[in-house]
């Protein structure tokens, strides 16, 4: 099953880890442009491949604390994640919360993507808000308010259900470029051999003027 709206996003880069609902792999990302340090870590007890780690970005980030799409009824909490040690990108256990990731854009960098990545369900929870991004009409608004209090509008360009073994790295989690915002979760069809959805559900947005 795919679905795919206005807006062409190319091939993205992403695999979500998602407990009871996707593939044991996680978000992958891509290389860096430049290698940070070797010593450069999400968190203090987690050891991250320098290939896969990307350094902080030069300014001092805003975060996301809140996502919502009202049109759908998705109204997320939103806290900063980091890289698991296998180098994919971490994802809150609770499909009630969704993960920004802090080595990336945030709503007020001048380019670049914030990416944020939610469980559609998992056997410990129930089904979670991201379900319904798939029923996002182009040109819905999204809003995120950042921990300053600011809330930032985007209008939907694309949703698309995206088969995670087509999925590649760099587009996805790109610092550079036009500014977008990226929700990501789980859904299409169950795939048999692994009784895990087999697609991504990726959601692009434009910043509203």
């Amino acid at each position: 099953m795919r679905r795919t709206t206005a807006g062409a996003i190319g091939v993205l880069a992403v695999v979500l880890l998602l407990t009871g609902c996707t593939s044991p792999e996680g978000v992958a990302l891509p290389t860096p442009t430049a290698s940070p340090s070797p010593t450069v870590r999400p968190t203090p007890t987690v050891d991250v491949p320098v290939t896969a780690a990307t350094a902080k970005p030069s300014r001092t980030p805003v975060p996301p604390v809140r996502v919502i799409a009202p049109s759908v009824g998705v109204d997320v909490a939103v806290k900063p994640v980091g890289v698991e040690p296998s180098g994919f990108m971490e994802i809150p256990e609770n499909p009630e919360i969704g993960g920004w990731y802090r080595y990336g854009s945030d709503p007020s960098s001048t380019d670049g993507n914030v990416v944020i990545a939610a469980h559609v369900d998992s056997r410990k929870y129930s089904i979670g808000p991201f379900s319904r991004l798939r029923d996002l009409a182009v040109g819905a608004v999204l809003e995120v308010t950042d921990a300053e209090g600011r809330v930032h509008r985007y209008a939907v360009d694309s949703v698309e259900y995206i088969p995670k073994k087509e999925l590649a790295g760099a587009d996805l989690f790109a610092r550079e470029g036009s500014r977008r915002l990226v929700l990501i979760t789980c859904g299409g069809p169950i795939d048999p051999a692994t009784g895990l959805y087999a697609d991504n559900v990726v959601a692009i947005a434009s910043p509203m003027a």
